[in-house]
């Protein structure tokens, strides 16, 4: 609910509160009538101490004055005439009040919406039905600000009380060298005669017992100014403590965990801007304090009183140095990831960020960033602080960097543009792992310097886990340990540990997230279709979900045993959909023309039901990317018998050649896609124009795609298309599946010579002339590819014998 909203259901005192923020320097309507844009506005983002951020703040002026402008334009009517006057009147008084310091009304704006939401809160409290209805991240980054402000208010008030000590002890030195003056004097007295002793001494120790009564309060006067000192710094100190804890553990992790689920395809991190100003607020507040602790300590040291604040400063310097290296450390990150399926000699790139950089003015003295590749047991002993002896277990080309400031965006960050992989140095291997689970990180190291040499940093920060391949064929299996390890990965862990199985539900997550990513689509897995996953994974033919529920799946079960009677993994399987799906099916998975996930039995229960010609497209389950079409006709063997064929899988090598959609439309016994669509409906807008007319007496090859059973040899001259027999009629025996056959032009066709490629399928009977289970040569097929693609490179006449259109 908007903030606005509810402070007007604001009562008594908070109501009053409420209206006092209010004034010529900000007018309540204003707030009023623009209460939507300036609550969507981020105030927070804009530093208020960095005069670099006023442009920012000079742009959210204009937009406010031009807002205002806008909101008087549209009043009318007799009311709407004295808004518009005093709307007009508001925006010119906001711009020559603030054009000249917009950080001021950023300032503004900024306290009263904290007040507002302080009094929202007291007024409603978190558990009441108003209070439970603000958004939980809105709330949480309410709660950020709020102890920033709170932050800012202690900081200020140590500052004023630092002040004022310094004031009273620079007084009581100068009463204490009174003091010394009054006991020179007595001193001075002994060379006096006695009666001009006597006549001055005892005024001068009158004098000097004042001041030296005076001294000894205010020396305890002081020593309680210090330790009531020293106790503010301690809870400021525990604050930020508190609030780097939230910032760095919870919402700095969170950033990186999105970063790594964005590898397997999940939604994109964010950006970094909020993180940097909430970093950038606590390098502030941390180094605001760590100056006043050291003030603190020269003023101890300028005047010592024996007690105990020597310790508590001591004390209070270790903290917030502690703290101040953990926030340099932890915001010393990589914003952009290098690729985590790595390949020998092919550039890659990364970026790293240090978010607390401009703050700090570690700019002024660009550091250099290096990347090193090391190995899982490298990167342990790096958590663990161990000497490493520099070593690596590769060689990186362009791998040293400077980092770069850039003004507008306030960002520090060292961008490697061109990095090489050269070489790998592998380790030894555990048991059955292969090289292609075995994991590296990237090692980003630098070294610099902040407040004038007062503290040196050596930072480093790892990548998530990457695989190295040599060769694109390892490409999938690599991809399988990055997917296993982005997505069960735990926080904090010790690199790079997962967990060897894990419940299918966490699976099907991982799987869905990544298919929707490859295939760029809203479309995902449904329940149905990973029901038969989990059939495939499990060996199982149960179609309930549940049952599935709290199964298990290992990592061997994934991606290191084949599926029974298969010689691929489960992984390799759905791996090859994804790719075929991406490449050359995404259109028709977006339209829900595919289902895919359906086993050949289940095709033939859910076509028998159907009329004849009723066709649905299946993901092959014994070819790797494959996809077949399988369709229900009359038994050509048994008058009054139906049965469902099933085509031979087609890959990616087929698509190439000719589409899926055009296959479709190839086949006149193919009429209506499952349930009852009729195919054009579904498929003609993605076929192929048909090719123009001949060109300068020569006619265009055209290849067309037939199933010998389901066609004759001698096309129908009143059509331009081969034709295709009945459904009863009786498929003749095919002994050599893969072959082409050429069809001259007949008069009424039009100018193109139609190259057909036969295709043989598959059918549910015990006496099939096919393999049953759908496997084929693929070196066949190519042949025949190569053959067509062959003739549609020739001239003509000299294939056709000098025949010319």
């Amino acid at each position: 609910m908007a903030v606005w909203i509810q402070a007007q259901q604001l009562q008594g005192d908070a109501l009053h509160q409420m209206q006092s923020l209010y004034g010529q320097h900000f007018p309540i309507e204003v707030r009023h009538y623009l209460s939507q844009w300036i609550e969507s506005q981020l105030w927070d983002a804009i530093d208020l101490e960095n005069p670099q951020e006023e442009f920012k703040a000079k742009r959210l002026l204009d937009s406010l004055i031009q807002e205002l402008q806008n909101k008087a334009e549209h009043q009318v009517g007799e009311d709407g005439f004295l808004l518009k006057i005093k709307l007009g009147h508001y925006a010119s008084q906001l711009k020559s009040t603030y054009d000249r310091c917009p950080l001021e009304l950023v300032r503004c704006i900024k306290h009263i919406l904290y007040t507002e939401q302080r009094l929202v809160r007291e007024a409603t409290n978190s558990s009441s039905p108003v209070g439970g209805m603000m958004d939980s991240m809105s709330q949480k980054y309410q709660q950020i600000n709020q102890a920033f402000e709170e932050l800012r208010l202690l900081t200020q008030d140590t500052e004023n009380d630092l002040r004022k000590l310094q004031h009273n002890q620079e007084y009581f030195i100068i009463q204490y060298q009174e003091s010394l003056r009054i006991q020179a004097q007595l001193t001075s007295l002994a060379t006096l005669p006695p009666a001009d002793r006597q006549l001055r001494e005892p005024a001068l120790l009158s004098k000097r017992a004042t001041v030296e009564a005076w001294l000894t309060r205010e020396a305890n006067t002081l020593q309680k100014y210090r330790l009531d000192l020293a106790e503010k710094h301690q809870k400021t100190l525990q604050l930020l403590r508190k609030q780097q804890t939230i910032i760095l553990d919870d919402e700095l992790i969170q950033w990186k965990r999105r970063q790594q689920l964005a590898g397997n395809g999940g939604p994109p991190e964010g950006g970094l801007d909020i993180l940097q100003s909430w970093c950038e607020k606590l390098a502030e507040t941390i180094w605001q304090n760590r100056q006043q602790i050291r003030r603190a300590e020269h003023l101890r040291q300028q005047l010592p009183i024996p007690g105990p604040i020597e310790e508590l400063l001591n004390d209070l310097n270790s903290t917030i140095t502690d703290i101040i290296s953990a926030l340099v450390t932890s915001t010393f990150i990589i914003e952009k990831q290098p690729p985590q399926v790595l390949k020998t000699q092919t550039k890659f790139a990364a970026t790293v960020r240090l978010l607390v950089g401009g703050k700090l003015n570690v700019h002024m003295n660009p550091p250099q960033v290096k990347a090193t590749i090391v190995s899982e047991q490298q990167a342990k002993a790096l958590l663990k602080n161990e000497n490493t002896r520099n070593d690596s277990s590769g060689e990186i080309l362009n791998n040293n960097c400077v980092m770069e400031y850039h003004q507008t965006t306030g960002t520090l960050s060292a961008h490697f543009r061109n990095m090489s992989l050269k070489r790998i140095k592998r380790s030894d291997r555990r048991g059955a792992e292969s090289v292609t689970e075995e994991k590296f990180t990237i090692l980003f190291e630098s070294q610099f310097s902040v407040g004038g040499n007062e503290l040196v940093f050596q930072v480093k920060t790892l990548s998530l886990p990457v695989v190295v391949i040599v060769h694109g064929s390892q490409d999938n299996n690599a991809t399988a340990t990055v997917l296993w390890d982005n997505a069960f990965a735990e926080t904090g862990r010790v690199p790079f540990l997962v967990p060897d199985k894990v419940i299918w539900p966490q699976l099907c997550d991982a799987i869905n997230m990544k298919y929707k990513a490859e295939v760029q689509s809203n479309r995902g897995l449904s329940e149905e279709n990973l029901v038969f996953l989990a059939q495939k994974a499990f060996s199982s033919s149960s179609n309930n979900p549940d049952d599935y529920r709290n199964m298990t799946m290992t990592w061997s079960q994934f991606n290191r045993e084949s599926l029974p009677g298969r010689n691929f993994t489960f992984w390799q399987w759905f791996d090859g959909v994804m790719e075929l799906t991406k490449k050359h099916l995404k259109p028709h998975w977006n339209d829900g023309a595919i289902l895919g996930f359906v086993n050949k039995q289940q095709a033939q229960d859910m076509l028998m039901s159907k009329p004849n010609g009723t066709f649905l497209l299946r993901f092959s389950d014994s070819e790797i990317g494959g996809i077949t079409i399988a369709w229900v006709a009359e038994n050509p063997n048994k008058a009054g018998e139906r049965m469902v064929w099933n085509l031979m899988p087609y890959t990616t090598k087929d698509f190439s050649i000719r589409s899926l959609s055009d296959r479709i439309s190839d086949l006149n016994h193919l009429l209506f896609l499952y349930p009852d669509r009729h195919k054009d409906e579904v498929f003609s807008k993605y076929y192929t124009p048909p090719l123009s007319k001949a060109v300068d007496g020569y006619v265009k090859p055209q290849i067309k795609q037939v199933v010998p059973e389901f066609t004759t040899a001698n096309p129908d001259p009143s059509s331009g298309n081969p034709t295709y027999m009945d459904h009863g009629a009786s498929p003749a025996p095919v002994n050599h599946p893969h072959t082409y056959g050429i069809y001259p032009p007949i008069d009424v066709l039009p100018a193109c010579l139609s190259v057909v490629w036969l295709r043989s399928v598959s059918c549910g009977r015990s006496d099939s002339m096919l393999d049953t289970d759908g496997d084929f040569d693929l070196d066949d097929t190519m042949d025949v590819a190569r053959h067509v693609e062959e003739l549609l490179r020739r001239p003509v006449d000299s294939q056709w014998g000098g025949q010319q259109s």
